[in-house]
């Protein structure tokens, strides 16, 4: 059960962070996912959020594996 609740935390975790970060990038380059309607900087920022979760979420998955080999 535990390792289950650090699995679901790290992977939760690590996908805000990236999404967070992709939201940086989006807000960075002037486009904002929360326009209203889908123009192309919604899209654009909405694309970047959701890769940057993504992103997280295996960088997440791969930190958990690599500290469970060295235990």
């Amino acid at each position: 059960m535990k390792k289950l609740l650090a699995e679901g935390l790290t992977d939760a975790v690590g996908f805000v962070a990236g999404a967070l970060v992709g939201f940086g990038l989006a807000r960075l380059f002037g486009w904002d996912p929360f326009a209203a309607g889908y123009g192309g900087g919604s899209l654009g920022g909405i694309l970047l959020c959701g890769l940057g979760g993504g992103a997280g979420l295996q960088l997440a998955r791969k930190w958990r594996a690599r500290r469970a080999e060295s235990r």
